[in-house]
């Protein structure tokens, strides 16, 4: 198991963390700007650009292939999927709540990397995620107040489809470059924005209050994207999926500091089992790596 560096892709995964963080918060100041289709067109655009920039730079662009044009298709429909149900729930509902829900990624990955990679299902890995998964319910609290509305039931839906992106990601970096995953990221996810938000034939354009907003959705969701699949390449689904859980404690003291949010003890009670259970997941699979 010399490719597999559990240490470096945790690294990474933080990376992938703030620029998730970042990209919360902008789409939240985009709420009743654009609907979630634009924003995903634009973000799409602008990476575009970038991808196409920064590949010349480096040389890179000469690694972009369609050998895997089917799993980049399937990676990016489900992506699409996922990112629309978030940004909707991120400007319906409370955002440390969102969060949580979305949470249940790792649980989906882990299954699905099971049946679809062949990776195996150790005890420490399902432990680490009943642990995390814990932390969750303890954050949104089932047995009390929580109103599945319809932003927490589309939180719900983006942690599954981000599911499936993260197990076609892990198996696109078996055989292609990262500059060959983003730019097909940015021009699938383009063309289904392009086609989603002209749908009903009005396309808003962006604004001087919208503008930098959507730049920063654009830039975040790519550094994101390429942080993940940083960590993905150098360890599996189920290692790196469950660190993302640190991005609730995060998001809980941004909601308070900027949006009112009430910041509740049960927030930090179930980070700290979060953290537990990633902490747990990494150690055990650097043991094994040595």
């Amino acid at each position: 198991m010399s490719d597999v560096h559990p240490l470096r892709a945790a690294i990474w995964m933080l990376g992938a963390i703030v620029s998730f963080t970042a990209m919360a918060v902008a789409a939240r100041e985009l709420k009743g700007q654009h609907d979630t289709y634009e924003i995903m067109t634009y973000r799409s655009l602008i990476g575009i650009v970038i991808v196409l920039a920064v590949g010349g730079w480096a040389g890179t662009l000469g690694q972009i292939t369609g050998r895997s044009l089917h799993i980049h298709a399937l990676r990016n429909i489900c992506h699409f999927t996922g990112q629309n149900l978030w940004f909707f729930a991120i400007v319906t509902a409370p955002l440390a709540q969102v969060f949580a829900l979305e949470f249940t990624t790792p649980i989906w990955a882990m299954l699905l990397a099971t049946f679809l990679l062949g990776e195996r299902l150790t005890r420490i890995r399902v432990l680490s995620a009943i642990i995390g998964f814990a932390g969750v319910l303890i954050v949104v609290r089932p047995d009390t107040e929580l109103t599945m509305s319809a932003g927490l039931l589309a939180a719900g839906g983006a942690a599954v489809g981000f599911a499936f992106t993260a197990v076609f990601t892990r198996m696109l970096t078996r055989t292609e470059t990262i500059t060959c995953i983003l730019f097909h990221l940015t021009v699938i996810q383009a063309i289904l924005g392009l086609a989603s938000a002209g749908f009903d034939g009005r396309i808003a354009l962006p604004t001087n209050e919208s503008i930098l907003w959507l730049v920063l959705v654009g830039c975040s969701g790519l550094l994101a994207h390429f942080c993940m699949t940083k960590a993905l390449s150098m360890a599996s689904a189920a290692i790196v999926m469950p660190i993302d859980f640190a991005r609730l404690p995060v998001i809980a003291v941004i909601g308070m500091a900027f949006y009112a949010e009430p910041l509740e003890w049960t927030v930090m009670v179930g980070a700290c089992l979060i953290f537990l259970g990633n902490y747990t997941n990494i150690r055990a699979e650097i043991r094994t790596a040595a």
